[in-house]
Formats: C-alpha cells, structure tokens, sequence
C-alpha cells in the first residue's frame, strides 16, 4: 500500500471468505478505512462484511450516501464525500472505500470516482475487484448464468419496463438486482413477453449471508403467488428463458 493512493475495494456479496486476499491485505493496514451508508448510525452492509479484517488502531469514517431521487442533494453528498476522502489521501494516510459487490457494477463508487478524475486529480486510484451477489447466487444455485450463446441482461431496478420489454424479448437470462419491491411489475412482463410459462425463476434476498433465502419456481407459478415475492431492497432474480 503506497501513500497518496485511494484504494477502492469490492467486498463481495457479504460473506467474509468471499473477500480476495488482496482486498483482506489493504484493508489490515490501512489508517483510514471509508464506508457508505444510507443514513447516519445505520450501519454499513461493506463494514459488515470486513470487519473482522479491520486492525484496532483504523479509523473508520461512515460517509452518508441518502437514498433519494433528488439530484441536487445526490450531487452534494457525492462532491462532499470525494472531497473527504481526498483530503485523507493528500494527508499520507492509508485509505481505503469500501463498497458491497464489486466497485464496478452499480456502485456509490462510481460516482465518488467521477468527482475524482474531476476535481481532485492528484489522487490516484486503484480499484480492487470483488464477487457480486450474481455470481455468488449462481454457485449456490449450480445454475449456469450464461452459457454458449446466451444473451445476458442486467437490471438494476424496473423504473422503465417498456425497457424491460425490450430486454425480455432479445436477451435469453435476466438478471434483476437491489430491489425486490418491483418483482411483481417484471413477473407481469416476462409473461407478456417471449419468456415461455415454464421458464425457470431463482429468487433470493440476503445472498451469501446468514439471512439467505433462495428460491427457485417456474415463471407461470411465481405469477399466480406474487404475494410470496420478495419487497427486501437487498434482493436478486434471475430469470432463465426456457429454450
């Protein structure tokens, strides 16, 4: 670990032997580890996971990233956090952010990096990858994600389901990330569209966690008990088209 340098960390879907040992070895001698969280004393989901890693003499600083749709106020947490971190960087501790998953898919990173590459230029960045939550349901379900041919789509949450639509009729796996709250909105799509009856359905919340749940059902069955659907916010569907 160099100083000057920000370390961004996956820490994977939230089991802790799911965390590489690159990662485990940044975050030990760190002097400052960073972690987002949603609101003031809720704890971090990243923390959690790693924690066991974290020396006794880091200091560990929450940033609050709010879950609103308020651009404005986004903005200024994303400017004020940068500007945060950065200032820890130039100082010649050791820092590190952590983030759930990898930095890379759908992250508070990514728009923490952007302010960097805008702003604070002098702090150079390295990104250490991590295990989504896709992959690691994936295994536990010994269900392949994509194979041959496959196309493969990734959905973050259905705010627009004309584009869902579109996605349902071109790609062969659906991938539905975050939000569990619009499961029944995309169950109703996908029977709408070229996605047959009996298509194969994998539900989870809590992935690679104690308070794991999975499920796995046919298309035409999770549409008739949508009062069994997930509304936790932490929560994957993977929908496969049955060839």
């Amino acid at each position: 670990m160099h100083n000057s340098v920000l370390y961004c960390i996956g820490c994977g879907p939230g089991d802790p032997e799911l965390v590489t040992i690159k990662a485990i070895n940044l975050i030990k001698n760190a002097d400052i580890i960073f972690t987002p969280t949603a609101r003031e004393n809720k704890p971090s989901v990243a923390l959690s996971i790693v924690e066991k890693y974290v020396s006794k003499g880091t200091e560990v600083r929450q940033l609050i990233f709010p879950m609103t749709k308020d651009v404005t106020k986004l903005k200024d947490s994303w400017k004020n956090n940068a500007n945060e971190i950065s200032e820890a960087v130039r100082s010649g501790k050791r820092a590190v952010y952590l983030t759930v998953g990898d930095p890379s898919l759908y992250s508070t990173w990514i728009y923490i990096h952007k302010e960097i590459l805008t702003n604070h230029k002098d702090v150079e960045v390295e990104i250490v990858p991590g295990i989504t939550s896709i992959f690691s349901f994936s295994a536990e379900l010994k269900t392949p994600v994509g194979e041959g041919e496959e196309i493969i789509g990734i959905i973050p949450a259905c705010y627009n389901l004309d584009r869902l639509k579109t996605a349902a009729e071109c790609c062969d796996t659906l991938v539905f990330l975050k939000d569990g709250r619009y499961f029944n909105s995309v169950i109703d799509v996908l029977m709408e569209s070229s996605f047959p009856d009996d298509s194969d359905v994998f539900i989870a919340q809590d992935v690679s966690t104690k308070a794991e749940s999975l499920k796995r059902r046919k298309l035409v069955d999770v549409a008739k008990d949508k009062n069994e659907n997930n509304d936790k916010y932490f929560s994957i569907m993977i929908a496969k088209k049955k060839k």
